[in-house]
């Protein structure tokens, strides 16, 4: 599982990061303040207590302290189809708890695709990741760090551009095998 997690923090600061995906990423990798979890989940329900116990972590933490976590699901979800099933479930349990406007969601996945794009379209790039992940996020930081960037509206559209500009090997060196189609 330490090899998972060293995976994921490589991606994070190699591509998240390294590559200004998400500008507000940098600062809280660098104060630490940015949980990764390796999940042993087999099923959807165990998944789905590791997600309540990382929702009630960030609820016993301050944001200064604990800001964010990654779920990294090594064990199941390989198909993106049963990935976005279990997403469904995690914002379902969000909105039974009330939370919905306290926590939000962002998903990345080996195979992430967008809807109604080719299938070899570099701009996938942009929500692949190592192994399934579920990111839980603070939406009160989300909507600060929003209001601080002078274009944060125009953050996807630029990653797209930047995914699309960069080579084959680039792309190769950064991604490896997720950015073979």
């Amino acid at each position: 599982m330490q090899g998972v997690e060293q995976a994921v923090r490589h991606w994070l600061e190699s591509v998240v990061v390294g590559l200004n995906l998400c500008p507000f990423a940098a600062a809280t990798v660098r104060e630490q303040r940015l949980r990764i979890v390796v999940s042993r989940a087999e099923e959807p329900v165990a998944l789905l207590d590791d997600v309540q116990d990382e929702i009630n972590r960030l609820d016993d933490r301050p944001a200064t302290e604990l800001d964010t976590t990654l779920i990294a699901i090594p064990r199941m979800l390989s198909r993106f189809d049963a990935y976005l099933d279990v997403l469904d479930e995690v914002e379902r349990l969000l909105k039974r708890q009330g939370r919905i406007g306290v926590y939000q969601v962002a998903s990345f996945h080996p195979a992430y695709r967008f809807d109604g794009l080719p299938p070899d379209d570099p701009s996938h790039l942009t929500n692949r990741a190592p192994v399934p992940l579920i990111h839980l996020l603070r939406e009160a930081s989300v909507a600060a760090a929003v209001a601080r960037h002078p274009d944060a509206h125009g953050i996807p559209d630029a990653n797209i551009a930047r995914m699309r500009a960069l080579t084959g090997a680039q792309r190769r060196a950064l991604f490896g095998a997720l950015a073979d189609d």
